[in-house]
C-alpha cells in the first residue's frame, strides 16, 4: 500500500459516512465527526469523481450527470458506496458499547482507517482503552489528518501501525499497553481482503493472549461473492474496484466454513447476520435505495 492510495481510500470512507450523516434520514450511522477530517477542496473532489463514475456504475444514468449531478450523487453513495459501511458500523458500535457495560476495558480496532469512534465517544475515556491498528501510511495519514483538523488524539486511544499480512504483532500491542483483560475486537471491510490462511493465522494470534469472553465483531463475504452481481451490478462492481485499486478480494466463506475456521481459532459464533437480517434490522421502510448489500455477513464471536 502507497500513502497515497492510504489516503484516497480512508478519505472515500469517511466521506460516505459524513454525506450519510449530512444529507439522509433516517440515519442508520451518525459519523458527524468524517465531516471535518476532509477539506472543502477534496469533498469537491470526491464528488465529482463520484458523479463522473456513473459512467462505470449505471450508465443509463450518465445523461443525467450534468442536468441533476445531485441526483447522481445520492444514488452511487446509497447503492453502491455506503450501505456496507453504515450498516457494519451501526452494528459493530451497539456490540462494543454492550460489551463494555459487560466488563470489556480494551477495544482494538483492527483496519481503523479513518474510524472516529475515539472522538465521538469521550464519556469512554476512563473506561475504555481504545487501539486503533492499521498499515503504517494510513496511521500516518491519520495522524496528520486529525492535527490538520485540530482534533486531538484522546488520551485513552492508540495509533498502532501494522501490516496484516505479516500476521498479529502482539508485542507491538503490549508495548502499547494492550493487557491482558477482556477486550472486543473489530475487523470491519478487512476480510475478503486476505487470504484464508492469513485470516485464520490473524484471528489466532489476536485472541492467542486474552481471556475467555474477549470477542470481535467482523464482516465476511459468503461464497457467492464472485458469482452474485447483485443490484445495477454493484457486487461485481466492488470486485472490479478492489482489483483495479491493485488489492483484490481474496476470500470468501460458506456459514459451515467460516464456523469451523473460526471453532478451530478457539472462537464461538454468537450473533450472525445475514443480508435478509441486515435489511430487516437497518434499512426496512426506508424511502431512499439504501439496501442491504448482497453477500455481505455480520458476526460476532466470542472467545471460549
Amino acid at each position: 500500500m502507497k500513502p497515497n492510495e492510504s489516503s484516497i481510500t480512508s478519505l472515500i470512507s469517511a466521506f460516505g459516512r459524513a454525506y450519510h450523516s449530512q444529507y439522509d434520514s433516517p440515519l442508520i450511522f451518525d459519523d458527524h465527526i468524517a465531516k471535518a477530517l476532509i477539506s472543502p477542496q477534496e469533498f469537491k473532489l470526491i464528488r465529482k469523481q463520484m458523479v463522473q463514475g456513473i459512467h462505470f456504475f449505471n450508465p443509463e444514468m450518465a445523461d443525467m450527470v450534468k442536468e441533476d449531478p445531485d441526483k447522481i450523487l445520492r444514488w452511487i453513495t446509497h447503492v453502491q458506496l455506503s450501505p456496507i459501511a453504515l450498516s457494519r458500523a451501526a452494528y459493530c458500535e451497539q456490540v462494543v458499547l454492550h460489551e463494555v457495560n459487560l466488563g470489556a476495558r480494551q477495544y482494538v480496532i483492527l483496519g481503523a482507517g479513518m474510524d472516529t469512534f475515539a472522538l465521538r465517544t469521550p464519556e469512554l475515556g476512563d473506561r475504555l482503552n481504545i487501539f486503533e491498528v492499521d498499515h503504517p501510511a494510513t496511521q500516518q495519514f491519520k495522524s496528520d489528518r486529525l492535527s490538520w483538523a485540530n482534533l486531538s488524539i484522546p488520551s485513552n486511544l492508540q495509533l498502532i501501525p501494522m501490516d496484516f499480512a505479516h500476521g498479529f504483532a502482539y508485542e507491538h500491542m503490549t508495548i502499547r499497553g494492550l493487557k491482558h483483560q477482556k477486550t472486543i475486537f473489530s475487523l470491519l471491510g478487512v476480510s475478503y481482503y486476505l487470504s484464508k490462511e492469513v485470516l485464520f493465522n490473524l484471528l489466532r494470534q489476536a485472541f492467542a493472549n486474552l481471556p475467555s469472553g474477549s470477542s470481535m465483531v467482523l464482516d465476511y463475504a459468503d461464497e457467492r461473492l464472485f458469482e452474485e452481481k447483485g443490484i445495477f451490478n454493484r457486487v461485481e462492481n466492488m470486485l472490479k474496484l478492489a482489483a483495479s485499486s491493485g488489492e483484490p478480494m481474496q476470500s470468501c466463506f460458506a456459514y459451515h466454513e467460516i464456523e469451523r475456521m473460526l471453532a478451530a481459532a478457539g472462537l464461538l459464533i454468537y450473533e450472525h447476520l445475514t443480508p435478509d437480517d441486515i435489511q430487516e434490522r437497518y434499512f426496512n421502510n426506508r424511502t431512499d435505495e439504501l439496501t442491504a448489500f448482497e453477500t455481505i455477513h455480520f458476526i460476532h464471536v466470542v472467545k471460549k
